[in-house]
């Protein structure tokens, strides 16, 4: 079921079209990434679901219904940007903020102390943003974003500035949020990220929605008939019973093991290729090549860039 869903959304700057008329459905409980190059409109369209601006056209729905001002209360929106005043102490700005997003302040205090001994800071209360690092920031800008138990979690560039052992902790917290129910918006650049958090996605290129889906539809509709396969035997062997039907895209031998990546230029049924295998060697392993969500989003910008022109 759809908790926001956006029909054609459309916003310009001066002469600059930012979003063209874009239609989208997120589902509750999903973690759903927004993607594209830069200038592509993500950060427009987060904008106006924050209701920080207003599109020229289209509207958009929030469980059904139109969105309001006091939805803002059940978002939750970690801006790419650091949003926090370096002079102020870091305890009390914390409690000023989620004052800001109804919490009583004893009840922010509490909680928020709950979480900075998770994140095993709570040296840092009174310290001045100002001595704090990029990451150390941004650590204490998510706990403030997600404090409230958000509904509806956005998060731009939400691993930036965090060392490997830090983004693999708030991935952590993201899936345990997702398993609470929490619907999040990803938007990134970091496409090892969309294929370990995100159920579906919407690539954004100049203001249009080109894509959108499941990452698993997603895969499946762009994979290339490829293989990768291990096998025991000789590769001459296979080379001499190599038929049309196959063509290989890269092979490796290390003694009588062999790799190799082949792509099939027929239809031809995945019993009849391990068959041909198994004539010629003993087969250790087998798996289809899908293309990376990486690959999906060149392929897919490179593609619209020509159409446009």
């Amino acid at each position: 079921m759809a908790i926001l869903q956006a029909d054609e959304i459309s916003k310009v700057y001066a002469s600059a079209k930012a979003l063209d008329m874009v239609d989208m459905e997120i589902s509750e409980g999903e973690i759903f990434g927004l993607l594209g190059p830069n200038g592509a409109g993500k950060t427009s369209f987060i904008r106006i679901l924050n209701q920080i601006l207003s599109p020229d056209t289209g509207t958009i729905q929030f469980h059904g219904r139109e969105l309001m001002p006091h939805d803002i209360y059940t978002f939750g929106y970690l801006p790419e940007e650091r949003g926090l005043y370096k002079k102020m102490r870091v305890g009390e700005q914390a409690v000023y903020f989620a004052s800001l997003k109804g919490m009583q302040p004893s009840v922010a205090k509490k909680e928020l102390l709950q979480w900075f001994e998770k994140f095993e800071i709570s040296h840092w209360w009174n310290k001045r943003v100002e001595e704090l690092s990029k990451g150390m920031q941004q650590k204490i800008q998510f706990i403030i974003t997600v404090l409230h138990k958000p509904e509806i979690l956005i998060l731009d560039e939400p691993f930036s500035g965090f060392d490997p052992i830090n983004a693999e902790h708030i991935k952590q917290e993201i899936l345990e949020m997702k398993k609470s129910g929490t619907t999040i918006i990803l938007s990134t650049h970091n496409m090892s990220s969309v294929e370990e958090l995100c159920d579906s996605i919407a690539l954004f290129n100049a203001g249009k929605k080109i894509l959108q889906g499941s990452v698993f539809d997603i895969k499946q509709k762009h994979k290339k008939n490829q293989y990768h396969i291990t096998f025991q035997g000789y590769f001459d062997k296979f080379l001499a019973a190599l038929s049309s039907s196959y063509t290989i895209l890269w092979h490796e031998q290390q003694e009588n093991q062999i790799d190799v990546h082949i792509e099939l230029t027929e239809e031809v049924e995945t019993n009849k290729l391990l068959t041909h295998f198994m004539n010629i060697g003993t087969i250790i392993g087998f798996k289809e090549i899908l293309p990376s969500m990486h690959d999906i989003f060149l392929e897919s910008i490179h593609n619209n860039s020509n159409t446009a022109y």
